[in-house]
């Protein structure tokens, strides 16, 4: 199928800055959607932002003004750029993608997850 790898997690200082990467691999024959989730400890998870085909994005009020969500389609990658981190931005960040996918045969829909990367806000 298709395999999402997420990278660029870490720690930081209130205030910095962390720049997420998501790379999507396999029998691809086209990717519609993008988007950037997270989890923190003991929520549920939510929708950090999306990004169409054709580049248009959608945020969550908490990070509008904050993050930028951009893909490169040539690369089957998304990015998430986060500039004034706070700590209530610590959380598992995950990217989906969904799309069309070459079984062998046909192409078929799909939608993958990235197994997730930990971002830690803290002093």
């Amino acid at each position: 199928q298709v395999q999402l790898v997420e990278s660029g997690g870490g720690l930081v200082q209130p205030g910095g800055s962390l720049r997420l990467s998501c790379a999507a691999s396999g029998a691809i024959v086209s990717i519609n959607d993008m988007g950037w989730y997270r989890q923190a400890p003991g929520k549920q998870r939510e929708l950090v932002a999306t990004i169409t085909n054709g580049g248009s994005t959608n945020y969550a009020d908490s990070v509008k003004g904050r993050f930028t969500v951009s893909r490169d389609n040539s690369k089957n990658t998304i990015y998430l750029q986060m500039n004034s981190l706070k700590p209530e931005d610590t959380a598992v960040y995950s990217c989906n993608a969904d799309g069309q996918w070459y079984t062998g045969r046909d192409s078929r829909p799909f939608l993958s997850w990235g197994q997730g990367t930990q971002v830690t806000v803290s002093s």
